[in-house]
Order: C-alpha cells, then structure tokens, then sequence
C-alpha cells in the first residue's frame, strides 16, 4: 500500500506538470508562429518602401512579404488591414512617386504592426496566467506529497522493520535451543500471519526437543560404549584443545585416570606426561609437516611388550547449519596399533636378507663357471654354446643385482646403513659409472657424454653408494634411451652443492608418475623395461642418508634429467 500510494502521488505530480508545461508551449509557440512572424513581415515590407518600391528587387521583396502576411491572418481586424494595405501597394505600384500613398502605406502597416503588439501583450498576459497557475498547483501538489512521503519517511521503516527485527531476534533464540521464544504480532497483515506459522513451528521445536532427549542420551551412551571397546587409543579434543574423551585403551597406555582430565587443557596434561606431549607436540608448534613427509611410527610399551603405533590427528570440522563457512570444532587422536604389521616386517626383511644372501654365493659359482666355460684353454664351444653361457651370464647378472638391491633394501629398512663419508672426485665416480656401463651402452650405440665445470671440484658423500646410485641412473637412462642417440651427464656446483645430472633423450615421464616414482615397487604402467622398481627408491635413501637429494625433471617425449646434490668438499684452510 506504501509504494502503491507513492506511485499515485508520483504520478498524480508528473500528470499536471506534464499538462501544464503543455499549455504553456503550445501559447508561447502561438504567439512565435502567429504575431511575431507578422512582425517581420512588415518589417521587410517596411525595408522595401524605405529603398524606394520603383525597384524591381524591393518591389518582390514587398510582394513576397504581404503574401506570406496574407496567409498569417490571426487577430481580429488584421485581415481588412492587411487587405487594404495590399489595395494601397496596387496604387502605389501604378504611381510610385505618389508620397500621399506611401505614407497611408507606412500608417497601415503600422497599424498591423501595433494590432500584433497588442496582441502579444495579450497572450504575454495570458501565458503569465497560466505560469502563475502551473507554479501554485503544482506546489500545492508538491507540498501534499512531500507532507505524505515525509510521514511514510518516519512510520513506514519502522512499521516494516520492528516487526523483522523482533523476528530476527526470536530466530536468534530458537537457534540456540531456547524454543519457549513466541512472537507476538497483533495486526491481521503480513507479519501476523508469519507470527503465527513461526509460533507453530518453535511449539513443535519444544516437543520435539522434549520428546528426543531420551533417545540423544541413548545415542550417547552407545556412542561411548563404541569407542571405549575399541582397540585402537582415541583422544578427543575440543575446538579450545580441550580434552573431551579419552577411551580404555588411551588411558591404559598413558596411564591416566579419566576423572582427572576430561574437561582440562591437553597442554597441561602435556606438561606431566611425556607420552600425551609426544602424540599432540603438532598441536601446539607452528611448523607445518608436508603431506609427503615420511612419518615413523610410535613405539609404545603395552599388551606387555614394545608395540608400534601409527598417530593420525582427525580435525573435525562442521557447516552449522543455515551458514556456509566452515569451522573445526575439534580434533580426534587416533593411534592405530601396526605391532602385528610391525613383526611381520621385521621377520619379512630378515627372511629377504638372509636369502639374499644365501643367494649370493651361488650365482657367485655361476658366474665363475661361465668364466671357466669362455676359457679357451679348457675348450672351444660352437656358436649355440656360446650363446648359451652369453644367457647365463645375462640371466646371473640380472639375479645379482636383484639380489644387491634385495640387500640394500633390508639395509635400509633395518636402519643399519654403513656409511663412510670422504671427501672424493665426483669426475671418478662418474668414470667409475660410465665404465659399468660400457656394455649395456655400446649394445645400443648410445653415447655418453660428460660435461664438467672444474676437475678440481671435490664433494663430501660414500663413494661406493654414491656410485652405486649414479651407475643405477645411467643404467635407467640407457635402458630409456633409443639407439644410436646420446646420454649426457654434467657436473656442476651451484650454492655450495655438487650437482651431477643425468639427461636421456627417451619418451620422459608422465606428470602423474613423477611423483611415484621414487616409490618402492613402483613401475610405470607399460614400461616393458624389466626392473624390481626398487632401484631409485634405494638411490634416494641412500643419498638422503647422506645429506643429499635427488631429484627429476621430465617432459613426456622429450626426456628425463636425474640429478643428485650432494655437499661440496672446501679444502680446510
């Protein structure tokens, strides 16, 4: 109703300015068209007398003009004038030196020009009237809406916005829980109806709040029993790190009475239990870990003997409903108990280390007796022979080098590395590795190529590992590389590191595989290159235990680089 009546008064203003400006143009445009084109007729006649009408170019102007004046005819009289001005310049015309006709002439025409005068006065007269009439109606109009949207100004936001704001307010406190809240709006509009669906739905909030705590209880109570009979350790936290619950198991292996820390600061539990400090010390430092990052398991002593738990820290964030941010309002501790898993693997290394190495020696003889059958002195073999020791070396060295990796995987997993760190020639490593290599690399016309910025460069690293991983890289390469194409490797020293880098020119590595691929047992899906996928998982492991990092960049189709950065050996002062 507010806006309809707005609407009325605007439209209601807009109507009699619009007439009124109306009317005033059309009595203005009246007396421009009418009177004021009389005016400047007769002032061109006027101009024609005056350069004496026996000329033939005043005599047109004069006629041109008393045609044009002739079809103005506007105001009483002023047709019989302009009629007997036209029968004085017919006269004047036959005897144009006549001065008694000029002059009656010249009165006539002034007689018209005073007629119009008059007449513009009048309608001047006329079109201040109706101004006059315009100014006072539509100010009166004016101050009528002014008064009712002045009134509408103070009363109608209030009106509208009272009402919403008590609702908001009642919302308010439905929304915590308080559904004893009601409105009350008397006036049978809008907002009384909405009262009254609002009051019917808080009353059925009650019941129903009243009619579901029971079963919350129960819900409780089984939700409890649930998580204390688990096997697993559980801590629950709040969104102020305050401890919630703790189930069975958390409590046994910390230690812990549960009347003695629900409801305190896991911190100040932290500070009187070394094993509450160690699970939550991510909790209260600002380092963030990396998702890749390799995290070791917690040894714990419980069931009687040391067992290995895995920590994972569960933030539990909700969208409270009718909002759309989302906010964490706790954190759940789970330790899951790998022990069985843990045992497993320690019995499965030992198993692969010692029949690795038991495997050792036989293939050892296998290869001395392959020596022995290319012996000359013993015997000469056919060509079927020989092709037949060549598998058999093949076939024995591949099983060596399985075996080695087997070996130095049970190695690292046991955390046994053997490590002796000198300062060496990275230039010797890398002839140490080409010349392992030599083989493989001439059966496919490869090249190697080495660039090196200083002979004189030196680096801190194991120079049999590190040989090891450079000769398992260029293996890799080789292996990637088409034929008659070539491998270069350089050496470089950037922010005091040793870079030894070695690029192929094979099919690259997919962007979705670069990641795993320092992964163990990890193999590109249709790579028909035979391999145990241990070789870059040992090749990373071994240089990171030697402060170094290995890294890859590659471009599917174009190639791969592999680099290993070790530190630079200074030479002491």
């Amino acid at each position: 109703m507010g806006i309809g009546l707005l609407f009325v008064m605007i439209l209601l203003l807009t109507t009699i300015s619009v007439a009124y400006i109306n009317r005033l143009n059309s009595e203005t445009k009246n007396i421009l068209v009418a009177n004021f084109n009389s005016l400047d007729y007769l002032r061109k006649m006027q101009l024609a007398i005056d350069n004496d009408i026996i000329h033939a170019d005043a005599k047109q102007l004069f006629t041109n003009n008393l045609l044009l004046q002739q079809n103005n005819i506007t105001e009483i009289g002023e047709k019989e004038l302009t009629n007997n001005l036209a029968q004085l310049f017919f006269q004047l015309q036959k005897n144009p030196n006549n001065d008694v006709l000029k002059k009656q002439v010249r009165k006539t025409m002034s007689d018209i020009v005073l007629l119009n005068m008059l007449a513009i006065e009048r309608k001047g007269k006329i079109a201040e009237q109706t101004a006059s009439n315009s100014l006072f109606w539509i100010t009166i109009v004016g101050t009528v809406c002014f008064i009712i949207a002045l009134t509408m100004l103070f009363n109608l936001p209030g009106n509208i916005a009272n009402p919403i704001q008590q609702l908001t307010q009642s919302i308010i406190e439905i929304a915590a829980e308080n559904y004893a809240q009601r409105v009350h709006f008397k006036k049978q509009n809008e907002f009384g109806d909405l009262a009254a669906a609002f009051n019917t739905m808080a009353e059925k909030l009650e019941e129903y709040k009243a009619g579901n705590i029971e079963k919350l209880l129960i819900e409780k109570k089984r939700i409890e029993t649930l998580i204390n009979n688990m096997n697993d350790p559980v801590i629950g936290l709040d969104q102020y790190q305050k401890i919630l619950f703790m189930n069975n198991m958390a409590l046994q292996i910390t230690g812990l009475k549960a009347e003695y820390i629900i409801g305190k600061s896991v911190e100040e539990i932290a500070s009187k239990n070394d094993l509450i400090k160690n699970l939550t010390q991510e909790l209260f430092n600002n380092n963030t870990v990396s998702k890749n990052a390799k995290v070791e398991p917690i040894k714990i002593f419980a069931d009687n003997k040391e067992s290995y738990f895995e920590k994972e820290i569960i933030p539990i964030k909700i969208i409270p409903t009718g909002e759309q941010a989302e906010i964490e309002i706790g954190k759940v501790i789970l330790l899951q108990n790998i022990t069985q898993y843990k045992e497993l693997d320690f019995a499965k290394t030992n198993f692969i280390a010692t029949v690795s190495h038991e495997f050792k020696t036989p293939i050892s003889a296998i290869k001395l007796s392959t020596q022995l059958l290319e012996n000359k002195q013993i015997g000469l073999l056919n060509q079927e022979q020989t092709s037949l020791v060549e598998s058999i070396k093949d076939d024995a060295e591949r099983l060596l080098k399985i075996t080695t990796e087997l070996l130095n995987i049970t190695q690292l997993e046991s955390g046994n590395i053997q490590l002796s760190i000198a300062s060496c020639n990275p230039l010797t490593i890398v002839q140490n590795a080409i010349d392992a290599t030599k083989t493989q690399a001439e059966q496919k016309h490869i090249q190697v190529i080495v660039n090196k910025s200083d002979e004189a460069l030196t680096m801190l690293a194991d120079s049999d590992k590190t040989t090891w991983v450079l000769t398992n890289l260029l293996s890799n390469a080789i292996k990637n590389s088409f034929e008659d194409s070539s491998i270069f490797i350089s050496i470089n020293s950037i922010d005091d590191c040793v870079s030894i880098a070695v690029k192929d020119s094979g099919q690259g590595i997919a962007p979705i595989y670069q990641e795993k691929i320092f992964d163990r047992y990890f193999r590109i899906p249709g790579n028909q290159n035979s391999g145990t996928g241990l070789g870059l998982s040992i090749s990373k492991e071994f240089i990171q235990a030697q402060g170094g990092k290995i890294t890859l960049k590659s471009e599917l189709g174009v190639g791969s680089t592999f680099s290993i950065h070790l530190n630079e050996s200074k030479p002491s002062n």
